[in-house]
């Protein structure tokens, strides 16, 4: 059989198969050269989606880190904090020691109080201001005790 003899011999739905047939192969032939058809963009509209949770988790990221970065901060504060209030504390520590030494060991120690202790203890609070001046009584202080030597009087002098 010759070509002619085939194509006469083809049926209506021969030849819609014979056609289909064709439009299939070159769809694959065209794909496999890379062409695309997408006549509704649906790549397009992928593409985008991607895009933009691409953006979103650039920004969730972003977020994180300065979250973190700011933590890191907090962190770093709060130590240099604590390590300020313990050497606060060690100070006035060391101060009021050495303060109740002097006052017990002191000639007066068993006598009421007087000029020269009264002294001796506005000296230790005049220290205690200096190394914290937030302290209750001190002039920095918010506290309601705040004023000075308002609540130390010295008593009669021994006799």
């Amino acid at each position: 059989m010759s070509a002619g003899s085939v194509l006469r011999a083809l049926t209506p739905l021969g030849w819609l198969a014979a056609a289909a047939t064709a439009l299939a192969l070159g769809f694959v032939l065209l794909g496999g050269l890379g062409f695309r058809w997408d006549p509704l963009n649906l790549q397009h509209k992928r593409l985008e989606v991607a895009r933009t949770q691409a953006r979103h988790a650039t920004a969730v990221a972003a977020a994180h880190a300065d979250a973190r970065r700011i933590e890191a901060e907090g962190a770093a504060a709060q130590a240099r904090r604590v390590d300020h209030y313990h050497h606060m504390t060690g100070t006035a520590d060391r101060a009021t020691a050495t303060a109740v030494a002097q006052a017990r060991s002191a000639d007066d120690a068993d006598h009421p109080l007087e000029n020269r202790r009264a002294d001796r203890l506005r000296d230790h609070d005049g220290e205690l201001c200096r190394i914290a001046p937030d302290l209750d009584g001190c002039a920095g202080a918010t506290g309601l005790a705040r004023g000075g030597d308002t609540s130390l009087r010295a008593g009669q002098p021994a006799s």
